[in-house]
């Protein structure tokens, strides 16, 4: 007899009174006695959300706080077996576990959440992914979060829990271009001001705090992500609308690591700047969301 394909539970334990009303008070005790924060950015709809960097079990209840005080519901994906199991089955999805069939047979993850988002109804629904996949050091994340959010036409949410600023929650709300490789480059860039648990267990590398930046250089470097590659002095002039643009600005924020001069063999031509991945990172940081390049 062929086994009976498991779907995503629609009603779980974020549904019910217990979270709406007494675990959310005793997060909201909690964080407060404890100094903790939720992040502002707090995204509509249906996304893919990344939690990094994962250093300590104790990420998974702070990302819960947050999720619960902001009344998101979270689900993470889980082998099918467990959710099979008598009693232990039924309350791991009751939960929020995604049944994930990886045999030719079962309902690929990728539909699993793509019908799932359009029977939510553009609700607030988290699909939970640690790109580290572990607590302990690696070298590089596991990009399956992107496959599914690319398959599934919905946003990755950027979310962190921050033990040096004490926040937890929502910081950016990604949309992916065409291009894999710079969209996870970036999106890991701006993981390396976020300080875990055990920093010295997280990838990417935490290297300090996000930079303090004027109102200018916020301007400029959101004009540069809008460019396609390069853009001159006149271009990023005309795109902030600050006609007395400095190149001495532009080799300022060269010297912060976030703009790169880009040289034409014809010297005649004018110089053009680009974004670097840093930058990308710390931008990410300071707009909940930005339009693709």
């Amino acid at each position: 007899m062929a086994k009976k394909i498991l779907k995503i539970r629609e009603k779980t334990i974020f549904d019910g009174i217990f979270t709406k009303y007494v675990l959310k008070s005793l997060f909201y005790i909690w964080f407060k006695c404890a100094g903790w924060k939720v992040t502002k950015s707090s995204p509509e709809g249906a996304g893919v959300a990344i939690a990094a960097p994962h250093t300590s079990n104790w990420d998974f209840f702070y990302a819960l706080g947050a999720a619960v005080l902001q009344d998101i519901k979270i689900y993470f994906s889980i082998k099918d077996s467990w959710c099979r199991v008598p009693v232990v089955g039924h309350f791991v999805m009751w939960l929020g576990a995604m049944p994930i069939d990886r045999g030719s047979k079962g309902a690929g993850q990728v539909n699993q959440i793509k019908n799932f988002v359009k029977s939510q109804k553009n609700k607030r629904v988290f699909f939970l992914f640690t790109p580290e996949g572990t607590r302990g050091n690696v070298g590089k994340w596991k990009t399956g979060f992107y496959h599914v959010a690319q398959g599934c036409g919905i946003p990755i949410f950027l979310a962190k829990v921050d033990y040096r600023k004490k926040e937890s929650g929502v910081f950016h709300s990604f949309q992916i271009t065409d291009n894999k490789e710079n969209d996870v480059m970036s999106i890991q860039e701006s993981y390396k001001s976020v300080y875990g648990k055990f920093p010295t267990k997280q990838f990417p590398e935490y290297l300090g705090p996000l930079p303090k930046f004027s109102d200018a250089e916020a301007r400029i470097m959101k004009a540069m992500y809008s460019f396609k590659g390069v853009a001159t002095l006149v271009e990023i002039a005309a795109k902030t609308k600050k006609k007395e643009l400095s190149a001495a600005m532009l080799d300022f924020l060269i010297e912060k690591g976030i703009l790169e001069k880009v040289v034409s063999a014809n010297a005649e031509r004018e110089p053009s700047y680009r974004l670097t991945f840093a930058g990308k990172g710390c931008l990410l940081h300071m707009y909940p969301t930005l339009a693709p390049k």
